[in-house]
């Protein structure tokens, strides 16, 4: 995946340790489609089961369980369906929990066009900081009102203070990800996104060391910059001028489904999280609980992190081979509902299956 992962070793069989986590709601489904393609392919992985999100409580009492975290710990390495967080006071996001757990410090989001629509040929990458920002946030309530009779007594919870921050060690790291993927890759062009114009600090913080270590690359890499609003407004304009774009947590969770609705929505985007000893990857989107069962979730996507996965570990020849299969099951009008096709999760396995 990148140059900077961690090697995975094979065990004595020649495969390779990894933690499958079926997930919440479609997960299973997905995950088996995504298994049964990987096994035609003869992936090198050798599985450990275990469960996350609700299926997580259920067996265990935890939406992320301590054998879980255990088994990701020890294999470096993890394929994971949608999860559901848990409602209520007292659980995080189980996703947040993982990135932050393991220093997962790097979302890859690549967006290609797999199905015709309103744009052709896109293809940009999205990178995103993955454990500062608002995400790593320190949220706490403030009274409000000062009881003036006016206005009623002062309230207690008057007023919401969210203080999410960047570091400079953490803004070099994240934008290096990004230069030394566009290399790795072919990429010619890096984009800074932020809001320096009124998050004057933080905004401050990330183009500086951005634009620092971009100098590093000139010459083999272009660099230049965007306010997240206009790349919003340009990417619905252009998509072609973007490359490679690296931002900031908040804003790369909403660019990244700005860029997949671009392509066809979030059942079209993989997610790669990538840290220095441990990797999980993912299908994006979430566990959709009223399609479960049913037989019509759209595998694509954790075909798709199944190949970002195989290209982690060395395995391009396989991770190419799964993506033409991919293409051309598609392009032979194979889909299933949510694409405008007829194809249950099922039946587009194997047709997938059947080009490897």
């Amino acid at each position: 995946m990148t140059p900077t992962a961690a090697p995975h070793n094979s065990n004595v069989t020649g495969k390779i340790p990894a933690t499958l986590i079926p997930g919440d709601g479609i997960g299973p489904e997905i995950t088996a489609a995504t298994t049964h393609v990987l096994d035609k392919l003869g992936a090198p992985f050798a599985w450990d089961v275990q469960q996350a999100g609700m299926a997580g409580l259920k067996a265990e009492g935890a939406p992320v369980p301590d054998s879980t975290m255990a088994s990701i710990k020890r294999t470096g390495l993890a394929l994971k369906g949608p999860l559901t967080t848990p409602s209520g006071g007292g659980f995080r996001s189980v996703n947040v929990t993982l990135r932050q757990a393991f220093d997962l410090y790097a979302n890859v989001r690549p967006a290609r066009t797999l199905v015709p629509g309103r744009y052709e040929e896109v293809d940009i990458v999205l990178i995103r900081e993955n454990v500062e920002g608002f995400y790593a946030a320190r949220e706490y309530f403030l009274p409000q009102g000062g009881g003036d009779g006016a206005h009623g007594a002062a309230e207690a919870e008057g007023m919401a203070v969210t203080a999410g921050y960047v570091t400079r060690a953490e803004c070099r790291r994240i934008v290096r990800h990004a230069f030394e993927y566009a290399l790795a890759h072919g990429r010619k062009k890096v984009t800074l996104v932020h809001k320096a114009n009124i998050l004057k600090l933080m905004g401050k913080v990330f183009l500086e060391e951005g634009h620092k270590v971009a100098a590093d690359y000139a010459g083999r890499v272009a660099c230049d910059e965007r306010i997240v609003d206009a790349c919003a407004m340009q990417l619905c304009l252009d998509p072609s001028q973007f490359d490679v774009i690296v931002t900031t947590n908040l804003f790369g969770d909403i660019l990244s489904d700005q860029i997949s609705g671009l392509i066809g929505g979030l059942g079209m985007a993989p997610g790669a999280n990538i840290g220095e000893k441990q990797a999980i990857f993912e299908a994006v989107h979430g566990s959709a609980p009223d399609l479960a069962g049913r037989g019509v979730a759209n595998p694509v996507a954790l075909m798709l992190a199944a190949g970002l996965m195989l290209d982690h570990v060395g395995e391009h020849a396989r991770a190419n081979s799964l993506r033409q299969a991919l293409d051309s099951t598609l392009k032979a009008g194979v889909k299933t509902p949510d694409l405008g096709g007829t194809a249950t999760t099922e039946a587009f396995a194997k047709a997938v299956a059947e080009r490897l």
